[in-house]
């Protein structure tokens, strides 16, 4: 064996020693905090694309966890980070600093008129939490109306409004939370007689079952306006609107959560904006802060100050931190500067675009859906739409071994569900990169189930 050979074979074994030590440390060390882990160690990160220990090139299609808007490591970010990081890092909390009023107007004017009071958080489950509290304090009621395949946070109040998942083992869940129907067009049975998707009388029907549920202390309605971890489900146009409407006539306020869809991913600055409904109060967060920890709470003028009468309290540790405030009005400039819009819907199509030839290709992908830079398919076994959980894990596990990261949710009653929602940077090249990764990994495990004897028909 060459020298060469020897360095080489002492390099793998090197390497091989330092992957057993990592993750006899993490499996003995780690709380494990639901589903498993991906056995990737992630060592570098910029752009679209993350390397792993052993050097391979993998395309980031989730954002990291949905939050990394501009990339990893964009250099505008990294230098906002670098001076406040030097400069003005973390203060008391009743302390006021430039950035945060900087954060104010620039979130402000991108926003309608009326919201324009903001508060700075760290998470998105604290955004929705500090949101709860101001519509209890503000309607007097303490009821929330959230979707049956929610996600809104991990805490008290944003945990007992999330169905999607982490309801069971803990006891009693706050008191209030109803939940409306999931309008979920692929598979809901409320339908026309020509057999298109009846989301108003569904919408409707879920109402008269809140209004049978409620003690009359109706405070808020909670929704995203294309439910994530539930599955990559846009509300139909129109939607907001109509449950604006249902809002209103029983006095709640509507709370739009804006954690994955705002500042352009969805091809409108937030999504909201689509159906022309302004919310009573907004939640931002994962792409406020491009990747770091930071949310905004916003609400009107009214909300605020009657709130603040009636001795609103909120403290946090990391409430209006100037650091990540910096770094959110820095989002802010860049998603005007160079139109994040118009890239995500540019750039969201071409995307779609390719999933649309793939399901052609395909028929176990039984839905396409989405907005600009958000999209998921649903993969299916059958013309009966049989959710197809284990070949879409074996597909989004294939995905990663060759190459492209791309998440895939399973909730009871749905298929696999891959989210896709790489960067607003990515460029077409990488878009059709992860499409030709994709659609091999595709290829591969149809070939290897209908090896092994199983069957995948069409949707």
């Amino acid at each position: 064996m060459s020298s060469l050979q020897d360095k080489d074979q002492h390099q793998q074994e090197a390497l091989e020693q330092a992957e057993a030590e990592f993750w006899n440390t993490a499996n003995n060390k780690l709380i494990r905090y639901g589903g498993k882990w991906t056995h990737k160690i992630i060592v570098e990160a910029e752009g679209t694309v993350m390397k792993d220990i052993r050097g391979n090139r993998i395309l980031d299609w989730t954002s990291g966890q949905m939050s990394s808007l501009l990339g990893h490591a964009h250099p505008e970010i990294v230098a906002v980070v670098e001076q406040y990081v030097k400069q003005l890092d973390h203060v008391f909390s009743g302390m006021v600093t430039q950035p945060v009023v900087d954060l104010c107007d620039k979130l402000t004017a991108l926003l309608p008129r009326g919201l324009d009071r903001c508060m700075f958080l760290s998470t998105g489950s604290e955004t929705n939490e500090c949101a709860f509290k101001l519509a209890k304090m503000y309607t007097g009621g303490f009821e929330v109306v959230s979707f049956a395949a929610s996600y809104h946070g991990m805490t008290a109040g944003a945990g007992a409004a999330t169905f999607s998942v982490g309801r069971k083992g803990y006891g009693p869940q706050m008191a209030g939370n109803l939940v409306l129907p999931v309008p979920y067009a692929y598979r809901s049975p409320f339908r026309f007689p020509d057999g298109s998707y009846d989301w108003k009388s569904e919408l409707d029907y879920g109402w008269d079952l809140i209004d049978r549920q409620s003690v009359g202390a109706l405070a808020c309605c909670v929704v995203e306006p294309i439910l994530s971890t539930g599955g990559i489900i846009e509300l139909p146009e129109g939607y907001l609107k109509e449950l604006k409407r249902h809002c209103e006539k029983r006095g709640m306020l509507l709370i739009i959560d804006e954690a994955q869809t705002g500042m352009g991913r969805t091809g409108d600055m937030f999504a909201f904006e689509r159906d022309g409904v302004v919310p009573d109060i907004l939640t931002l967060s994962k792409t406020l802060g491009a990747g770091l920890p930071l949310g905004a709470t916003v609400c009107t003028q009214q909300i605020e100050e009657v709130c603040r009468e009636r001795g609103f309290f909120y403290y946090t540790t990391h409430l209006n931190d100037p650091l990540v405030c910096a770094v959110g009005a820095k989002v802010c400039d860049i998603a005007v500067e160079t139109d994040l819009p118009g890239q995500a819907a540019h750039k969201g199509k071409i995307l779609k675009d390719g999933l649309l030839q793939l399901q052609n290709k395909y028929p176990c992908i039984g839905d396409v859906r989405g907005r600009g830079l958000l999209l998921g398919i649903e993969i299916v076994l059958d013309e009966a739409k049989t959710p197809g959980d284990q070949l879409g894990s074996e597909i989004s596990a294939r995905c990663l071994e060759t190459g492209l990261s791309c998440n895939v949710v399973q909730l009871p009653g749905m298929g696999g569900t891959f989210r896709l929602a790489p960067p607003a940077t990515i460029s077409e090249e990488e878009i059709r990169e992860g499409l030709e990764i994709m659609d091999a990994a595709f290829a591969y495990c149809l070939a290897k189930q209908e090896h092994q004897g199983g069957v995948v028909g069409g949707a």
